[in-house]
């Protein structure tokens, strides 16, 4: 997608205003929101401060009360039997001291006197467990303010042991005044703690234990009432973990294994919020807070901001835990940047569209220059035509690139017809891919296929290989290196086999990255069929040519030898003709001449069967191409021409198919040439050429090879064997070719050529339709 000049200008006027818009603000909102932090912070310390303040104020009465637990011990009131005037000693303690919420005496018998205000019946209610003669007896009295007994009643169903409790327990093992954590009354099921002490007798021994009870329900009253924020939640938190104190007191309780209440754990409440913001209290043991830690965290999508103050003493190991909404603090100015952003953004509008239209005026003349140039482009303007009216800086820009297109059009050109025309298969293959991008009309040609066709299709498709990631290797060989040269076996369209040879190179743009290969192809199909026919033709010429060679030095020694062995059987015939006649000779000469009679027959027998052997037969004549030969046979003598500088000569005619043994007469080729070769070698004269020359008649083809040599000496018998001009040869050469030659049904001759060198000639017989 094209974007105009003049929007984007527009575009960047607005959006560089309302940035700067949002930047401004945003520092603003970012240091606004962090002096409300700060505030907020401060305000969650004194609440938590006031909390510590509040609770150390409601229970120093506690300290009081312990005082009065100390007398209450010493009085031996405690120690006697008289239950009714305990019972009076403990209510007339509880009517003076109104914060108290109640007092009580249990002892090692399990007696157990206990007087605590009550909101049911009579404003207090004693309960009295003794022991008499083995039985125990429990008993409810309720009060009034005068001592005044308004009801009474017996509780036989009371299990209540003051020895089994753990303010009885801890003070007699401390044998001092304690202060039990805090825990859920047995009686009023309301949050408390107790302070006990322990009655001695005179020898020490441990009677029983005073305690006061002292009821927190107030401290939840004071939470409920604090104000931290709008919705900011503190509450209390005991050293084993217990949250002794909430805004909503109901989540304090919780029912245990047995069946009686106990405080919730900070882990356990049923408050989302304080579970995420101090559930990590419970991982301590005890819970005793040192530093003040402030946080920030997120419930349900909404963020928080908490504190946890220190523990307020050894006495009251209590930790103060507040948490608050951040949008208490911070909410007004998150709604101010709400609005502040759609100020921003109106007026980035506004400034746009007066951006736009200045833009629009500032581009008009970028817009026809970047019309003209799209016309050049295209052809549709000659660049030559005077521009409109624009901007100094783009009127050089046109000039540079009007000159630019004119290049890359006239490159393109060029390419194009140099692709489309080339003698050679030119493809463009994806680098991704593999798929052919672009290809010839001679490529098409090769590999049988349409171009259309080939557009579809990948490289890959015409590898005539079992291993189908061998096109992979290549093509990952060619990523490393840039180019590649290879040779493979592929499959056309009518699935017949052609040899390719491709070579290829990466191109890249600007930054390094591939865009696709070009790829040249030449069908090397015929060439490697013609280099395979010539080299079979050598391995046959050189095996034919050590047969013949054997043949005819068999044949010429078969000749030289028959001469004298016919002498010496002869001779043995008349010798042994005249050693029979002359009877008084010596049998034993006899018996001689007869052995040697016999063993000459046996020589010249071996010698005709040699012959015999030596004959050639006409079991593979067979039709053929003169001038396809002689072309092959070049080849094999090309690198010794061009190592001793003789230029060969061959221009082959139209001739109709010889017939004969193709690789004897190939020899007969190959002799003649370097038979010629090596007689130029010998010579200084600068014209070192062989022509040869083919011309065909009714029932023969006649081959002619004439060198610009010394000639042949005219006192040599050339076709005769063991004749030879050379110092390591054997004069069978030349023998052997017209043997091969008149075998085959031509003849052999020689000539002296034009120009004073050699000219040897033979016919081969044309082949019958």
């Amino acid at each position: 997608m094209k974007t105009s000049l003049g929007l984007v200008l527009a575009f960047c006027l607005a959006g560089l205003q309302f940035v700067a818009i949002i930047i401004i603000m945003w520092s603003s909102y970012v240091t606004s929101e962090r002096v409300l932090l700060d505030h907020a912070r401060n305000l969650l310390r004194d609440s938590g401060i006031n909390t510590i303040a509040h609770s150390k104020g409601f229970l120093n009465p506690a300290q009081d009360a312990a005082e009065l637990a100390a007398r209450i011990a010493e009085n031996k009131i405690v120690a006697s039997d008289n239950r009714q005037l305990l019972e009076q000693l403990l209510f007339q303690q509880l009517l003076t001291a109104p914060h108290l919420a109640g007092l009580f005496y249990g002892d090692e018998r399990g007696n157990f006197v206990y007087v605590k205000r009550s909101d049911v019946t009579a404003p207090f209610r004693s309960k009295i467990i003794s022991y008499e003669g083995g039985n125990r007896n429990t008993e409810l009295i309720w009060r009034d303010r005068d001592y005044v007994a308004v009801a009474q009643l017996p509780d036989p169903k009371d299990t209540y042991d003051p020895r089994k409790r753990p303010w009885y327990t801890q003070a007699q093992q401390q044998r001092s005044t304690i202060w039990t954590d805090p825990y859920i009354f047995f009686s009023s099921q309301n949050p408390g703690i107790t302070i006990a002490a322990p009655v001695t007798a005179s020898d020490g021994k441990i009677q029983g234990v005073v305690g006061v009870d002292i009821e927190i329900s107030e401290l939840s009253e004071f939470l409920a009432q604090l104000k931290i924020g709008e919705n900011g939640t503190a509450l209390i938190v005991n050293q084993n973990g217990d949250v002794i104190a909430h805004p909503n007191p109901a989540l304090l309780k919780t029912v245990d294994t047995d069946g009686s209440f106990r405080f919730a754990g900070i882990e356990e409440i049923e408050d989302g919020i304080a579970q995420t913001a101090f559930g990590g209290l419970a991982k301590l043991d005890p819970v005793l807070v040192e530093t003040e830690t402030y946080a920030e965290f997120s419930y349900d999508g909404a963020d928080f901001v908490s504190t946890i103050m220190p523990t307020i003493s050894a006495e009251l190991p209590w930790t103060i835990a507040v948490y608050a909404p951040k949008s208490d603090f911070v909410g007004a100015i998150v709604q101010n940047r709400t609005k502040n952003i759609w100020i921003a953004a109106l007026v980035s509008v506004l400034t746009g569209a007066v951006g736009l239209l200045l833009a629009n005026y500032i581009n008009r003349p970028v817009r026809a220059f970047a019309v003209r140039a799209a016309l050049i482009s295209q052809g549709e303007v000659d660049p030559s035509e005077p521009m409109p009216r624009t901007y100094k800086e783009l009127e050089r820009a046109n000039s540079a690139l009007t000159e630019e297109i004119m290049q890359r059009k006239t490159a393109e050109r060029e390419y194009g017809q140099t692709f489309e025309l080339s003698s050679r298969g030119m493809v463009q293959i994806s680098s991704e891919t593999g798929r052919f991008i672009r290809v010839n009309a001679k490529f098409a040609s090769i590999t049988g296929y349409e171009p259309e066709e080939l557009l579809q299709m990948k490289a890959v498709d015409f590898l005539a290989s079992d291993d189908p990631a061998a096109f992979n290797r290549i093509l990952s060989e060619m990523l490393d290196s840039g180019d590649a040269s290879v040779v493979r076996k592929c499959l056309r369209k009518d699935g017949q086999t052609v040899w390719l040879r491709v070579n290829a190179i990466l191109i890249r743009d600007n930054d390094g990255k591939p865009l696709h290969f070009v790829a040249t192809i030449n069908d090397i199909t015929k060439s490697l069929n013609s280099q395979k026919q010539i080299e079979k033709l050598n391995r046959d010429l050189s095996h034919l040519a050590r047969g013949e060679l054997l043949g005819q030095m068999a044949a010429g020694l078969a000749h030289e030898l028959n001469q004298p062995l016919t002498a010496i059987t002869q001779n043995a015939d008349a010798a042994l003709l005249t050693a029979t006649e002359n009877a008084g000779q010596d049998s034993e000469l006899q018996q001689i001449l007869q052995e040697l009679d016999q063993q000459a027959h046996r020589a010249a027998d071996i010698i005709k069967a040699l012959r015999n052997f030596a004959k050639k037969g006409e079991e593979w004549k067979t039709p053929f191409d003169l001038d396809a030969l002689i072309g092959q046979t070049l080849h094999l003598v090309k690198a010794e021409a061009t190592e001793h500088g003789v230029r060969i000569e061959f221009n082959p005619g139209d001739l109709p198919e010889v017939t004969g043994i193709r690789t004897q007469i190939a020899q007969v080729i190959v002799n003649l040439l370097r038979n010629a070769i090596e007689a130029i070698a010998g010579t200084d004269d600068g014209d070192n050429s062989i022509q040869i020359t083919s011309s065909a008649d009714k029932d023969f083809v006649t081959v002619s090879v004439e060198d610009s040599g010394p000639g042949v000496d005219p006192g040599l018998d050339l076709f005769s064997q063991f004749e030879t001009t050379k110092a390591d040869g054997m004069g069978l050469g030349l023998s052997i070719c017209r043997s091969i030659i008149e075998t085959g049904g031509g003849r052999m001759w020689h000539e002296p050529g034009q120009a004073g060198g050699a000219c040897f000639c033979f016919t081969v017989p044309v082949a019958q339709k």
